[in-house]
């Protein structure tokens, strides 16, 4: 799934670059831009994997990967956003570094105020304020928050038994969350939250996930159903304007297991998967690049530039911090099976010798190799 997440994170940034080039706000999809579904996909395989993650471990295993996954490349990017970027646009506006450290928001203050994934300040001593879409060096990083909230979920729901054992209380919470955000309009003037509307807004894909992981027993990957499940989407979100994409959920993640069991993909990204770090360091990059002008010189050139300089980027936040992160997550797991069961070598899980960008997925990894191995008629 490594070259299916890639794709969406590229996704996200064709769309964002007619915001950060001042360009319009390029191709929607039923009052949609193609980065919020690239981010409805994201989700839709975030909870396949995370419920399949949660299903398999307990409680503080899940957690420390979830939280190894997701909080030190996140604070990297944050770090790197006060060391590197906001310093060239101060520079670029002011002439001199003096006052970086001291102007509102403070680079210190940026980061104190971000620390807990939900972003509070986008702006860092009021840079970037001389490219077309002013006062945010990192758009992309709002999601963050929400996806954590549905990791919240799934740990509390996943403790449930009955959870374990039939799909019927995901289908149901799927339901819930569908009829939640088809009918906002009625909750919103009373709760008046936007994170309560943009939650209610992305749970019902990342349950969506959760329901295909939850029946991923007795259902197998079939090209049939797999394109069925395609086609699904598509009446969906043309027959139901506003929660259509909710409702297709299940659908939609189907279809992208499906295409990802499907579609070729370089050992290199099987093996790397950068898509993370491609999509935390997309909208900073192409902002640095709006700043020097490079987006005055066509939406062709800027696209390319900015996904080169971001794949740039991407691969050291997987070298420098993703992957090590895991790999010791993965040596202090290996390292507890072995004192658990002395005097016999240590068994690492398969899904634990992966690369995958979740982390640990357990039995997630092999239960879709089951899955696409299934019988014909099992799709």
């Amino acid at each position: 799934m490594n070259m299916i997440r890639l794709g969406l994170a590229a996704l996200v940034l064709f769309a964002h670059s007619f915001y950060l080039a001042g360009a319009g706000e390029g191709p929607h999809v039923r009052g949609e831009n193609l980065g919020g579904w690239a981010v409805a996909g994201f989700f839709a395989l975030s909870g396949f994997l995370i419920t399949g993650s949660r299903f398999t471990n307990g409680l503080g295993e899940y957690l420390v990967h979830r939280v190894a996954r997701i909080y030190p490349a996140f604070l990297a990017c944050l770090a790197v956003t006060i060391a590197v970027f906001a310093p060239l646009g101060f520079l670029h506006q002011n002439g001199t570094l003096a006052g970086y450290w001291t102007t509102e928001t403070t680079p210190l203050r940026f980061v104190f105020s971000n620390l807990f994934l939900e972003m509070r300040n986008y702006d860092v001593a009021f840079t970037p304020a001389t490219v077309p879409f002013a006062g945010s060096w990192n758009g992309s990083l709002w999601s963050l928050y929400y996806e954590f909230l549905c990791y919240l979920i799934i740990a509390a729901v996943g403790g449930v038994a009955w959870v374990r054992r039939s799909p019927l209380p995901l289908v149901l919470a799927f339901i819930a969350s569908v009829l939640l955000y088809a009918n906002l309009p009625v909750t919103m003037p009373l709760l008046q939250d936007t994170n309560f509307s943009l939650l209610a807004k992305l749970l019902p894909f990342f349950l969506g996930g959760a329901v295909v992981q939850a029946l991923s027993k007795w259902v197998g990957l079939h090209w049939s159903t797999g394109v069925g499940s395609i086609i699904g989407t598509a009446v969906c979100i043309a027959a139901v304007p506003t929660w259509g994409g909710q409702l297709a959920a299940p659908l939609i993640a189907y279809g992208l297991l499906w295409v990802s069991s499907v579609l070729p993909s370089p050992r290199l990204i099987r093996v790397h998967d950068v898509s993370y770090g491609f999509y935390i360091y997309a909208w900073p990059m192409q902002q640095l690049l709006a700043l020097y002008g490079v987006h005055n010189r066509g939406m062709l050139v800027y696209i390319l530039t900015s996904a080169a300089g971001t794949l740039v980027l991407a691969i050291a936040s997987w070298v420098l911090v993703e992957r090590p992160v895991m790999r010791a997550v993965r040596r202090r797991k290996a390292a507890r099976v072995s004192i658990a069961a002395p005097g016999k070598q240590p068994a690492v899980p398969a899904a634990l010798e992966t690369e995958d960008a979740s982390g640990e997925q357990s039995d997630s990894a092999e239960g879709q190799k089951k899955a696409a191995e299934a019988p014909a008629g099992t799709g």
